[in-house]
C-alpha cells in the first residue's frame, strides 16, 4: 500500500525523528511551512479568494474542546486545496458581539462546488453545519477505509499504512479554545489535512477496484442528509448519567435530575464541560444513598464525603447542589420520575430475548450469524453492512412476508441504504426461511 504513495509526501517535512512504536519517520511540518492563523477580516478575505482559486477537492478538519467547554462548537477550521495551500481559521475571531453564529457564507460559496474531504465526517459535520458549512459532495476517508475492510481506520494508522510516515496525535484532546495557540498545536492542526487529498485519491481508486464506489457514494450522501437538521434533543438527558444503575429509588432519580439540571445550567452559563464542574459519578453516588431502607435525603455530610463534591470547582457551587436537594425533599410523589422508562423497539441486549420473546430470539440466532458471514465475505465491518439497531428491529418482530422485496422495504424504512438492502435482503430471507440447527 505504502510504496505507490511515497511520492505524494516527498516535499512534506520530516523532523528526522523516528517514532519508537512504529519505526516510521515522524511527520513534523506542512510542506509549505507553518500556516498563519486567520483571525482578521482581511486575512479571511484572502483565505477565501485563495480557496476559490484552487482546484479539485477541499480537505477539511475541525478542532473542538468538548472536554473543556459546554458546546461542541468548532474552535479551529483547517482547510487545504490544491493551488491554495493550507489555511487555519479561528471562528472565535469572527463572532458577532451579540453572541450569534459567525457568518461564513462567503467561505461556503467559495468551496461549495468542490468535494469536501473529511476524516470521520460524523464528528465534524455537526459543528460545520452550525457555522452554515455543509457540503454538497463529501468524501469521508474513515468510511472509505471501513468499506475497504482496513483493520485500522484512524487518520494516524491510515497515514502510516498509505504514506509510511507517523502522524502525531498527542493534541487531539487539547483545549482548542485556548488562545494564543501554541506553535506545536498549529502544526498538528495543519498536518491533519496535509495528506487528506492524496489519501482520498488512493482510497477512491481502491473503492472503484473493489466494486464498492457506489456503496461509498451512498454512505457519503447519507451523512450529508442526516446533518441537514440538528438532532432532536433527548427527552430525559439526565438518564444518561454514568452510574445511574446504582440509583434504585424514584426520589433518588429525582435528585439526579435536579442536580444534573443545575449543573447543566451552570455549565451553559460558564461555557464549561459539565464533568469539569461535577462528575457524573458523584451525582449518582449521592443519589444512590436514597433507598427503600434509607428514604431520607442525604445531608451535607454525605455530600462532602463524596470525592466529586470535594473538588474545588464543585465546592464553589455547593449552595446550588444543596438547593437542588431541598427541592427534591419537598417534591410530592406525583412529581418523581419513573424508575424505568418504557423502551421503544427491541431491548438492546438480545440475550434477554430468550426469556421475554423466544420467537425473536430464534430469529436473531438465524439472522445475526448469516449477516456476519456476509460481512466477512464482503470484507466490511458488520455494523457498516447493517446498523446493529436495524438488525435487532428486524429480528424483534416477524416480517409480514418473508421475501426479498418486503425485507428490503423494512431495511430501508430503518435507514438502510440501497446497497445494503440489495445485499442483505436475500441473506435475511434465506436465514429466516431456514430452520435453525437443532430444530
Amino acid at each position: 500500500m505504502k510504496g505507490s504513495a511515497d511520492a505524494t509526501h516527498a516535499e512534506t517535512e520530516l523532523d528526522g525523528q523516528i517514532d519508537p512504536d512504529t519505526g516510521l519517520p515522524i511527520l513534523a511540518m506542512p510542506r509549505e511551512g507553518m500556516p498563519p492563523l486567520v483571525d482578521t477580516d482581511e486575512m479571511l478575505a484572502e483565505c477565501i479568494e485563495e480557496l476559490r482559486a484552487g482546484t479539485g477537492p477541499v480537505a477539511i478538519d475541525t478542532e473542538r474542546a468538548q472536554s473543556f467547554r459546554y458546546s461542541g462548537r468548532a474552535y479551529l477550521l483547517q482547510l487545504r486545496r490544491s493551488g491554495s495551500g493550507t489555511w487555519l481559521i479561528d471562528p472565535q475571531a469572527f463572532e458577532p458581539a451579540d453572541g450569534s453564529v459567525s457568518d461564513f457564507s462567503a467561505l461556503r460559496d467559495a468551496i461549495i462546488g468542490a468535494e469536501w474531504i473529511i476524516h470521520a465526517a460524523n464528528s465534524d459535520l455537526p459543528c460545520l453545519s452550525e457555522l452554515g458549512l455543509l457540503p454538497e459532495r463529501l468524501f469521508d476517508t474513515e468510511m472509505a477505509g471501513r468499506l475497504l475492510g482496513l483493520p485500522r481506520v484512524g487518520l494516524g494508522p491510515m497515514t502510516e499504512a498509505y504514506f509510511g510516515v507517523h502522524l502525531l496525535k498527542e493534541h487531539s484532546a487539547a483545549d482548542w479554545s485556548r488562545r494564543p495557540l501554541p506553535t506545536d498545536w498549529v502544526a498538528y492542526a495543519a498536518l491533519d489535512v496535509e495528506l487528506l487529498i492524496e489519501l482520498r485519491d488512493l482510497l477512491r481508486r481502491q473503492l472503484h477496484e473493489a466494486g464498492k464506489w457506489s456503496w461509498a457514494r451512498q454512505e457519503f450522501q447519507y451523512m450529508i442528509d442526516t446533518h441537514r437538521e440538528p438532532p432532536a434533543p433527548a427527552a430525559e438527558p439526565w438518564r444518561h448519567v454514568n452510574g445511574l444503575h446504582s440509583v434504585r429509588s424514584r426520589r433518588g432519580l429525582a435528585l439526579v435530575r435536579e442536580i444534573w439540571g443545575e449543573r447543566d445550567r451552570l455549565a451553559r452559563e460558564l461555557d464549561r464541560a459539565p464533568g469539569k464542574i461535577l462528575p457524573d459519578r458523584a451525582i449518582s453516588e449521592l443519589a444512590g444513598q436514597i433507598t427503600r431502607d434509607s428514604p431520607g435525603m442525604p445531608g451535607m455530610a454525605q455530600m462532602d464525603a463524596i470525592m466529586g463534591f470535594k473538588r474545588r470547582g464543585a465546592r464553589r457551587y455547593r449552595g446550588r447542589w444543596v438547593a437542588a436537594s431541598g427541592r427534591v425533599a419537598a417534591m410530592p410523589e406525583s412529581q418523581l420520575p419513573r424508575l424505568r422508562v418504557p423502551h421503544e423497539g427491541p431491548p438492546h441486549q438480545p440475550r434477554s430475548w430468550q426469556r421475554t420473546n423466544p420467537e425473536a430470539w430464534r430469529r436473531w440466532q438465524r439472522v445475526r450469524p448469516a449477516m456476519n458471514r456476509l460481512a466477512r465475505a464482503l470484507d466490511v465491518p458488520p455494523e457498516n453492512l447493517i446498523a446493529p439497531e436495524t438488525l435487532r428491529r428486524l429480528a424483534w418482530e416477524p416480517l409480514e412476508a418473508v421475501d426479498r422485496e418486503h425485507a428490503a422495504e423494512c431495511l430501508a424504512a430503518h435507514g438502510a441504504r440501497e446497497w445494503q438492502c440489495r445485499l442483505a435482503a436475500p441473506v435475511i430471507v434465506a436465514a429466516l426461511g431456514a430452520a435453525p440447527s437443532g430444530e
